[in-house]
C-alpha cells in the first residue's frame, strides 16, 4: 500500500553495482543528518532517490539540501508525505520520541508505512519500537550500521538487518545505494545485539591502546615507535589503524564521538547484566568513557578517552604530525 502523497521514480545510477537492475524508488523521508545520516542522504540523492530530510540542526539540513534533498518543516511533513522513513539519530530513546511526540511519526500515520531504524539502540528498545510500529499499521526495520562517516560518504557502510526476509527484499534496493554490504543477521533483535558486541569490542580496544599510549608517554618511551611495534604483532587492530596516529597527533575530530561510544558501551553493559553474565570488563570500559565525558570530552572523538589518563599523569601522549616532522 502506498501512503498519501507518496512519490515513485525510476532511477539509473551511473555508478551502480554490477548486476543492478532498474528499480522503482519511492520518496524517502530521512530524519537525522549527523555524520552517518549525511552520507546516506547524499548517496540516495546522487543515485536518483527523492529525499525529504529533517534535523534539529539547521546547518545539517542546509547541507542536505545542497545535495538536492528537500527540507522538511518537521516530523509531521515526513510522516504525511513519505511511506519509507529512515531514522539515524543518537539514541533509541530519541527514536521513540520521534514516534510518540505530538504530531510524531505514529500520530495519524497511514497503514503500510515502513520505519527503517539505522540508530544504534538497545535490544529492549528494538523490541518495543517494533511493537509500537506494528500497532500503528506499519513495519519496523532494524538496520544498524557499522563503519564510519567516511564510509557513509563513500556509500560503503555495512547494514546489519534483523527481521523478516520479505521486508529486507523491499528495502535492499535502497540499502545498496549506500552500503557495500547488507547482512541479514537473523530475526528481529539479532542485528542490534551483534552491533553492540562489535561496538563494545571496538571501543574497548580504543580505551586499551589509549591507556597504553598514556603510560608510554608518562614513562618516557619513544612514542613514534609505539604504533609500529604494536601493529607488527598481536596488538594490531582495525581501530588502531583508523585512529591511532591521529590520536598521537592530537586530532580528536569526532568522526566517531566519545558520546556515542559511551552510549553504546552503556547499552552493552546493561544488556550483559540482563543476560546474567558478569560485566566487570564492560563496566570498566563504560566508566572509563564516562570519566572522559565528565571532563568535558563528549563532543570529541572516542579517542579523547586518552585525556582522562592524561589528566591523571599530567603528560600528553603526542607526536609531531608526520608532515611536520623534521621541520
Amino acid at each position: 500500500m502506498v501512503g498519501r502523497n507518496s512519490e515513485r521514480q525510476k532511477n539509473f545510477p551511473r555508478d551502480a553495482k554490477p548486476g543492478w537492475k532498474m528499480t522503482t524508488f519511492e520518496r524517502v523521508g530521512f530524519i537525522g543528518l549527523g555524520g552517518m545520516g549525511r552520507g546516506l542522504v547524499k548517496n540516495l540523492v546522487a543515485k536518483g532517490v527523492a529525499v525529504t530530510a529533517y534535523d534539529l540542526n539547521p546547518a545539517a539540513v542546509a547541507a542536505a539540501t545542497s545535495f538536492g534533498a528537500t527540507a522538511a518543516s518537521g516530523v509531521q511533513e515526513i510522516r504525511d508525505n513519505c511511506r519509507v522513513i529512515m531514522i539515524c539519530v543518537n539514541e533509541a530513546e530519541d527514536v521513540e520520541a520521534l514516534m510518540t511526540c505530538r504530531d510524531g511519526l505514529l500520530a495519524g500515520s497511514t497503514p503500510g508505512f515502513i520505519i527503517v531504524d539505522h540508530t544504534t539502540g538497545s535490544p529492549q528498545m528494538v523490541a518495543k519500537l517494533d511493537r509500537m510500529v506494528r500497532a500503528a499499521g506499519g513495519r519496523y526495520a532494524e538496520a544498524p550500521m557499522t563503519r564510519t562517516p567516511k564510509h557513509a560518504e563513500a556509500g560503503k557502510v555495512n547494514v546489519l538487518f534483523g527481521g523478516e526476509g520479505d521486508l529486507l527484499d523491499d528495502l535492499r534496493p535502497y540499502f545498496e545505494l549506500y552500503a557495500e554490504n547488507v547482512f541479514h543477521i537473523g530475526p528481529l533483535g539479532h542485528a542490534i545485539r551483534l552491533k553492540l558486541i562489535h561496538n563494545y569490542i571496538a571501543f574497548a580496544n580504543v580505551a586499551t591502546w589509549c591507556e597504553g599510549f598514556a603510560l608510554a608517554a608518562k614513562e618516557g618511551l619513544d612514542l613514534s615507535q609505539v604504533i609500529g611495534i604494536i601493529s607488527a604483532a598481536g596488538g594490531k587492530s582495525g581501530m588502531l589503524d583508523l585512529y591511532g596516529q591521529a590520536t598521537l597527533e592530537g586530532d580528536f575530530t569526532p568522526l566517531m564521538s566519545l558520546a556515542n561510544a559511551r552510549k553504546d558501551v552503556r547499552y552493552y553493559a546493561r544488556w550483559l547484566e540482563e543476560a546474567g553474565l558478569p560485566g566487570f570488563m564492560a563496566e570498566a570500559v563504560h566508566q572509563t568513557y564516562r570519566q572522559a565525558a565528565l571532563l568535558g570530552h563528549d563532543g570529541e572523538s572516542c579517542t579523547a578517552v586518552i585525556k582522562a589518563y592524561e589528566a591523571v599523569t599530567g603528560v600528553e601522549a603526542r607526536v609531531e604530525p608526520k608532515g611536520q616532522q623534521g621541520t
